[in-house]
Formats: C-alpha cells, sequence, structure tokens
C-alpha cells in the first residue's frame, strides 16, 4: 500500500481511539520505554509533545527529571527542526503545526546531544522504517553527521506494521521500535 494510503489510514484510526484507550495505550507504550536501558543509561533525551492522540510521552518526561535527565523537546524553524532543553510542560507554548514547542528562547541543540530519541510516527515496521506526516522534519533533523542517539519509535501497536513501509533514500530507520505490546530491537 502506498505511503499516502497507509498515512490516512492510520490516522483515521488514531482519530477514532477514545480518550481511556489513548490513556491505556500510551502508559503501557511509556513503561516498556522507560524500561529499556537505553533509557536508563541515557544522560540527555529527546521527546515530542503528542498531537492528535498520538502516544503521549508525559510520564517519560516526569521519569526523566526525577533521574536527572536532560530533556529536550523539538521546536520547527521555517523548514527545519531544532531541539531545545525543558524544565516542564509549562516551558511548552502552541507552535507550528498547532504542536506544542519549547519557547523560543534557550540554546538550540542539534542531533548530536542527545543519547536517546524518541521519534513520533504515524506508522512502523517490523525493521525500523517509519512514516511520519510527510513534512521530513525528522528525517532531515537525524541526519547530522554526529548523530550517536538511540532512535527510539513510539506508537499505538495497531501503527506497528508487519508488511515493509515502502522506503526513501532520505528515511532514517529506528533502532528500536516500542508500543504499548512490545518491544521491538531491529537488527541492523
Amino acid at each position: 500500500m502506498p505511503k499516502r494510503s497507509l498515512r490516512s489510514q492510520l490516522l483515521a484510526q488514531r482519530r477514532a481511539l477514545g480518550h481511556d484507550a489513548w490513556l491505556a495505550s500510551s502508559h503501557a507504550a511509556q513503561q516498556n520505554l522507560l524500561a529499556l536501558n537505553e533509557y536508563h543509561q541515557s544522560e540527555c533525551i529527546a521527546l515530542y509533545a503528542p498531537v492528535r492522540n498520538e502516544t503521549d510521552t508525559a510520564e517519560i518526561l516526569i521519569h526523566a527529571f526525577k533521574a536527572g535527565k536532560r530533556v529536550l523537546y523539538p521546536a520547527v524553524c521555517g523548514e527545519h527542526m531544532v531541539f531545545r532543553l525543558v524544565e516542564g510542560l509549562h516551558s511548552l507554548q502552541q507552535g507550528a503545526f498547532g504542536i506544542l514547542e519549547p519557547c523560543a528562547v534557550g540554546i538550540d541543540h542539534q542531533a548530536d546531544e542527545a543519547d536517546l530519541i524518541v521519534v513520533p510516527g504515524v506508522a512502523f515496521d517490523l525493521s525500523g522504517h517509519r512514516i511520519g506526516y510527510g513534512k521530513g522534519f525528522y528525517d532531515r533533523f537525524l541526519q547530522h553527521p554526529g548523530l550517536k542517539a538511540h532512535l527510539v519509535g513510539l506508537c499505538h501497536d495497531f501503527q506497528l506494521l508487519a508488511d515493509l513501509i515502502p522506503g526513501e533514500q532520505h528515511d532514517i530507520p529506528m533502532e528500536i521500535v516500542v508500543s504499548n505490546r512490545r518491544v521491538i530491537r531491529v537488527e541492523k
């Protein structure tokens, strides 16, 4: 199935999630991510603010702060994305595309500064390929030559597809895909 059709179908399915189902799925997926050794070994992590029933990241944020980790969130600046340090959800305001972003103050951080980057997506496959929203912000950002972070896709289990997602040369695959039901470690 072409990317556009997959994107449309899965976005509709995600929008149809009831609040309780979204909350339960998000909680389970976050708990699975928090159990990863890669998370525990990270000093600096990058998260995202969820929109339209994306898997929530608030529990990860709270846990990271309690563990003394630095936490970065993305901000869209024109055609590019940067990460900025946050001190809590209160540090976020509505930005590009209606997504909560860090305020436009402070230092912009690049992909090479995080140890673990949690990446949202519309769909993931068992090989770590991802379908985003089609704007390419994460793919461009993750092409940083000094990238050393573990890349973790976070999703609801219905977004994790058995069939291979058609990839393009600029697509950056995930190392790990975490859902509410499973953790997939991608073989390199």
